[in-house]
């Protein structure tokens, strides 16, 4: 099986937009004349297809998105596939593009996060030099700090999307992981924010998440995305431009 599939081309998935509704059309026209193969797919299919990545609808539009994104991310089988969250209109078009860094479910696994940094290459420097991550939490995820500093990370905490911009903006940080909802914005909007900074734009984030969420909690943070989504749409190179950021 897995021999089979190394020698087809891996491509990338398009999730979250139901395959009747026709609205994965201008994003796989854009992921091909990217020159990446792809295409839409469902959820139910993913233990035997082995996607090369996936980009997901998590808008209001959605088929599902975020509950689709926590049961990728909460299977050891398929937590390891790279997710790109996107924003697509109710007719397809590309009105945001969040290149988070990864994700982990809470609560934090510790080898699992030791795992990760290192095939990021994210390990390496902090036995060199003092680096800090920066963790935005409402909680402040102690097992997540514990586990950040037994790699030698200097870890400082922030409550608040606010927080975690002035402390960022006051003294670099190496990598940041945040709550998917901060009391004052979403890690996508954290994440938005960030870019906007020479300082921080190419900061990694990562972002925490609770392995439920309530259906209006799916709601509010799809809602809370669509604040952050401009009324013109991307074009074909500001969407590539995230994936080739990513590799």
């Amino acid at each position: 099986m897995a021999h089979h599939d190394d020698e087809t081309r891996r491509e990338i998935w398009i999730l979250g937009t139901q395959p009747e509704s026709g609205r994965a059309g201008i994003i796989s026209s854009f992921l091909e004349s990217g020159g990446y193969s792809c295409r839409q797919e469902i959820y139910e299919n993913i233990g035997n297809g082995r996607p090369l990545g996936i980009v997901l609808d998590i808008s209001p539009f959605s088929d599902d998105g975020w509950g689709t994104l926590l049961k990728i991310k909460g299977l050891p089988a398929t937590r390891n596939i790279p997710v790109l969250p996107v924003y697509l209109g109710e007719k397809g078009a590309v009105g945001g593009v969040f290149p988070v860094a990864g994700f982990f479910m809470l609560p934090i696994d510790e080898q699992y996060l030791q795992d990760r940094l290192a095939v990021y290459g994210l390990t390496e420097e902090a036995e060199t030099w003092d680096l800090q991550a920066l963790v935005a939490s409402r909680s402040g995820e102690e097992k997540l700090s514990k586990g950040l500093m037994s790699l030698g990370f200097d870890t400082i905490k922030a409550y608040t999307g606010m927080e975690a911009l002035a402390l960022a903006s006051i003294h670099p940080v190496y990598m940041v992981f945040c709550n998917q909802m901060l009391p004052d914005m979403s890690a996508f909007e954290l994440l938005e924010r960030f870019r906007l900074y020479p300082y921080s734009s190419n900061t990694p984030l990562f972002v925490l998440l609770k392995d439920e969420m309530k259906v209006g909690e799916k709601l509010a943070l799809s809602r809370e995305i669509a604040h952050l989504v401009r009324k013109k749409q991307l074009s074909r190179d500001e969407f590539l431009m995230n994936l080739r950021r990513r590799e």
